[in-house]
């Protein structure tokens, strides 16, 4: 089961996309803010909402304390969606709750790793050592407001790196073993694109976070997402599915935004969490000064609003859990 379309059904699924994905057994080569939408532009004026059957749900999500370390990718491979934002102050709300959590940053662009106060360019041993070069992952990671496994410009040249070597798939998998007793969360912020980072991702990962942009041509990349979940279920891991889909840069006086949020709620009914990540400059102006939001502006809507989806993402296991 997983999404039908998430198109316009006179779009064709792009090539370049099935090819880029592909798991070869035989071990070839794999390969801010918009400004505010007018009030009378409706969403659904010239497109036909999209039809789609739910993404696969795992059933046996762990409930940290319980049965174990929860190990939750967020992706999507638009860009600009608050993947970097969500993974942070999720990671610091957890925290908050008095859960032990590991970040992990496999973008390129370092995002993560900047929003702590570090800059990816000094870095000498980061997520790309752990990849390609096998060092413990215990050697890249910062004590910061939450634990950080680093990234450093040199991940740009993992995925080339990792087309070389047997079981690529699984490195990440495999080097989380050193860690993986020590937390109750770890999260891992994900490049914008569905590559061999993200497949890493999905391999080591429990379960799926999706933050998608309240637009419409943000929700058309839903498509690719579940087609290399499913992927990943059949070769790699058959325990990940989506944990949840978190709406953000939400702006409720716009139609728009209004609309889109509805398309996902029809689409994918409580996979949607109820949080909506507002815009606020908050999210922009906390990176500057090396923190978390909820460490910038504590008692504010915007940390709040992650506290909120902590909450959430922690009833949602526990309700399937006792399922």
């Amino acid at each position: 089961m997983g999404f039908v379309r998430l198109l316009p059904r006179s779009a064709s699924r792009s090539q370049d996309a099935t090819a880029e994905l592909e798991l070869e057994a035989d071990m070839s080569d794999p390969t801010a803010e918009p400004e505010l939408e007018h009030e009378d532009l409706p969403l659904t004026d010239d497109v036909t909402p999209p039809v789609v059957s739910r993404p696969v749900v795992m059933p046996n999500v762990s409930v940290p304390g319980a049965t174990g370390t929860r190990v939750i990718a967020l992706a999507n491979q638009k860009g600009g969606v608050a993947k970097t934002t969500t993974t942070l102050n999720l990671g610091v709300a957890f925290k908050e709750m008095g859960y032990r959590v590991l970040l992990i940053d496999l973008d390129p662009q370092g995002n993560l790793t900047m929003s702590q106060g570090l800059n990816p360019d000094t870095i000498d041993t980061s997520m790309y050592d752990v990849l390609v070069r096998k060092i413990p992952i215990s050697d890249v990671i910062a004590e910061r407001e939450v634990d950080l496994a680093v990234a450093s410009i040199d991940l740009a040249g993992a995925e080339l790196a990792l087309a070389a070597l047997i079981g690529r798939e699984r490195s990440l998998e495999k080097a989380l073993v050193e860690v993986r007793d020590r937390y109750d969360f770890i999260l891992i912020d994900t490049p914008p694109s569905l590559g061999l980072l993200t497949i890493n991702a999905f391999v080591a990962a429990s379960g799926v976070i999706v933050p998608v942009q309240c637009e419409y041509l943000a929700l058309r990349g839903l498509v690719q997402l579940e087609n290399t979940l499913e992927m990943v279920r059949e070769n790699l891991n058959p325990r990940v599915g989506v944990e949840g889909i978190v709406p953000t840069m939400y702006d409720g006086r716009t139609l728009h935004a209004r609309e889109a949020v509805e398309i996902l709620e029809e689409n994918f009914g409580e996979l949607v969490f109820k949080t909506r990540i507002r815009k606020t400059v908050r999210y922009a102006e906390a990176p500057v000064k090396g923190t978390s939001v909820l460490a910038y502006d504590p008692t504010g809507t915007a940390a709040q609003a992650y506290r909120e989806l902590a909450k959430e993402v922690l009833d949602g296991a526990q309700a399937r859990e006792h399922a």
